[in-house]
């Protein structure tokens, strides 16, 4: 599988409710923008994540996949740490985090509140298997 990074900067909030307590919302995905990545320019249309698997999808700090991620979300399910939807701008995400017992994720959301950090990136693999490759 090859690993794929992109990144967009957008508005990423840090709140807090009594039912979710502390917690991130925004956009990582954002559909027909054109996303300046230095080197080229990409535009997500919509519907590129209508065939998506999306059953386990980890929220991560700088793509480290070596840390323990500070949200998941499962099957997109009730109890999953990490709400994810998709409409016709793109994907919206809640991700609650503990700040309790989580000092990373009580960092992350203190630097999101005083706009330290103001975007997010999304990583994903691409299948070599799906049938789209030319041998």
């Amino acid at each position: 599988m090859k690993t794929e990074i992109r990144a967009f900067d957008f508005e990423v909030r840090a709140d807090e409710n009594e039912e979710h307590g502390h917690f991130l919302s925004g956009r990582p995905i954002v559909f027909g923008q054109r996303t300046d990545l230095g080197w080229y320019d990409e535009v997500i249309e919509n519907g590129a994540l209508d065939e998506t698997d999306l059953k386990d999808v980890r929220f991560l700090v700088n793509h480290n996949t070596d840390m323990i991620p500070l949200a998941r979300s499962r099957n997109n399910n009730a109890s999953s740490t990490m709400q994810m939807s998709v409409d016709d701008d793109g994907m919206a995400i809640r991700v609650d985090l503990d700040t309790e017992n989580n000092s990373d994720a009580k960092n992350l959301y203190s630097a999101v509140g005083r706009g330290d950090i103001t975007g997010m990136s999304f990583m994903f693999a691409v299948d070599a298997d799906s049938g789209d490759n030319v041998d």
